[in-house]
């Protein structure tokens, strides 16, 4: 079991570090009930810096399996109106989220794609506007991991639940910078400022077109937008609250153009989606559009994901990292896109990030759609990192610059 002293830190960081909770703020904590220990630690220590009011949103992903296997598609499309009117307030009470992820591998291996489908479009489109809200980091807010006993077992098969727990546990604390010993809170304004750095040197290069290739069968070129800007760690609202999206992160990402991205990616990681695992998969693309794709296994939900809407079939989002990165050298396949991105290189079919250009939270959407902007209801990252990933970065003056070679940072 977790050490109380370490949920601590962990709570603080994920309150002081993660969403920054400012004095008299409204914060809404999502957890699953799984987590409940956890979740009461983060509406603790966020009183304790001053919320005016902290909300648990609780979930059960057991909870929601049943629903899916015994209502139909009409009732699954229909999102209570009493949901909407609850996070138009948050918006309105200018809150922050803090959100406690646990997902549970292949839980709904057995469950209507369709109806997982129909489910997942209702809440995106009755809830767009708060997607809206925060993708535009309009509001602070922040991921963090706690595992349960099925993803705890999935990710360390060989031990017994209780020392698959313990290991879990360590392994998440370990990628998020927590220890006995250290002030994790030092360790991550020390991070930021590492993050910021790098994200300079790649803003300063202006890169028009990125190249990718690697022996597994990774040969694609992503086309950048205009004015687009590199970011990763630290993240400012609009009242310059400094925050983290994600714990941990290791990711400098951008705004790819929507219909620049041409030729093969191969993943080298399984994406979990809609709550199954799609592994070993590749997808093809033609004028930024998704034209070909293949799965080992839950091809289907593959479809499901690139089918969601018209900007599910194409890029929102293009990040580097090296592979010889803390997540990476774990060792560890987490089966979580929390911490899976943040060992390797990705990209993300759908909704791109209007802070990835200039001026993005305040232009139009028409606009935004002009540079190259995607938007969409869905957002998935799946990896296609290597240790022979070679990156090539070329400039709109032509010059070529070699940004990662045997898959790591050579800028």
């Amino acid at each position: 079991m977790i050490n109380n002293d370490i949920l601590v830190k962990y709570a603080k960081l994920a309150v002081v570090i993660g969403a920054n909770v400012q004095k008299g703020q409204m914060v809404f904590v999502n957890s699953s009930t799984e987590n409940n220990v956890l979740a009461r630690e983060v509406v603790k220590q966020a009183y304790l810096v001053g919320a005016s009011k902290v909300i648990v949103n609780w979930t059960d992903e057991y909870v929601s399996k049943y629903g899916y296997i015994n209502r139909d598609i009409e009732s699954l499309s229909n999102v209570p109106r009493y949901i909407i009117d609850k996070y138009k307030d948050f918006i309105n009470s200018n809150g922050c989220a803090i959100s406690i992820s646990s997902p549970i591998p292949d839980l709904n291996v057995d469950v209507d794609p369709k109806k997982l489908q129909a489910g997942g479009i209702a809440t995106r489109r009755a809830l767009s506007f708060y997607y809206d809200h925060m993708m535009a980091s309009r509001s602070q807010w922040s991921i963090i991991a706690a595992p349960n006993k099925v993803w705890a077992k999935k990710v360390f098969p060989n031990l017994d639940e209780t020392k698959a727990m313990d290991a879990l546990w360590k392994a998440i604390l370990d990628a998020s910078r927590v220890t006995a010993d250290n002030d994790p809170i030092e360790e991550w304004n020390k991070h930021n400022e590492a993050m910021l750095k790098h994200n300079k040197i790649l803003n300063d290069y202006r890169f028009e077109t990125l190249y990718f290739k690697n022996s597994l069968g990774t040969d694609i070129s992503v086309k950048l937008v205009d004015n687009h800007i590199w970011a990763g760690g630290g993240e400012l609202d609009p009242r310059n609250v400094l925050f983290n999206p994600n714990i941990p992160t290791e990711e400098n990402f951008t705004m790819p153009h929507k219909y620049g991205v041409n030729g093969k990616v191969v993943a080298t990681k399984p994406l979990n989606y809609q709550g199954k695992l799609i592994e070993n998969f590749w997808i093809e693309f033609k004028d930024g559009k998704v034209v070909n794709y293949e799965a080992k296994k839950n091809k289907d939900v593959l479809t499901n994901l690139v089918t969601f809407d018209e900007g599910s079939s194409y890029l929102g989002e293009i990040a580097l990292i090296s592979y010889d990165s803390p997540i990476s050298n774990s060792g560890i396949l987490f089966y979580n896109t929390l911490f899976d991105e943040n060992a390797s290189c990705h990209m993300a079919l759908g909704r791109a990030y209007v802070t990835n250009v200039v001026n993005g939270p305040e232009t139009s959407s028409e606009e935004l759609a002009k540079i190259g902007y995607n938007n969409s209801m869905a957002h998935s990252d799946f990896m296609f990192g290597s240790p022979d990933l070679s990156v090539m970065g070329v400039t709109k003056d032509g010059k070529e610059v070699v940004i990662f070679k045997d898959g790591n940072f050579v800028i």
